[in-house]
């Protein structure tokens, strides 16, 4: 069983929708489905259906998150330091053609949202910058081609 490895507010949020799912949404959906039952056939009753479904989908993330959950190696960044890049970095960086400035912080991947700055341990930017210190520059091959940035800071909050 690998361990997934993700910081304390990550743990938390994973947390938080597997209870929502089990004591919100479960129940919610059990409700739909016993409403649908009282409208006749089954074999031809959409909002059933469409229940059932839902019950499925909520199911499976439910199994999804306990798993997820289950493995977690929860690591607490504000205890981390360091001179180099590594899982729960905060990472400025300077992109080397457009000069426009990036901060990524490296989390767990079921944490990572680049809406809010923050990636997955796993992604190629991630694993490029680990290991490097501050004023190093990496080369990341991106889908729109390759791409060099310069560390500038690295933060540990």
């Amino acid at each position: 069983m690998e361990k997934i490895p993700m910081t304390a507010a990550g743990y938390a949020v994973l947390e938080t929708e597997l209870k929502h799912r089990q004591q919100v949404e479960r129940p919610r959906i059990i409700q739909q489905i016993t409403d649908a039952r009282t409208h006749g056939d089954l074999s031809e009753n959409a909002e059933y259906h469409a229940a059932k479904e839902s019950q499925s989908l909520n199911e499976g993330r439910i199994a999804e998150l306990e798993d997820k959950l289950a493995r977690a190696e929860v690591i607490d960044v504000s205890k981390l330091s360091g001179e180099t890049i590594k899982f729960g970095a905060t990472v400025t960086l300077i992109d080397e053609d457009t000069d426009k400035k990036q901060v990524w912080q490296i989390v767990g991947e079921p944490e990572a949202d680049a809406k809010k700055g923050r990636i997955s341990i796993t992604s190629p930017l991630a694993r490029a910058l680990i290991g490097k210190a501050k004023g190093a520059t990496v080369e990341v091959v991106t889908p729109g081609g390759a791409k060099e940035y310069e560390v500038k800071k690295i933060e540990w909050r």
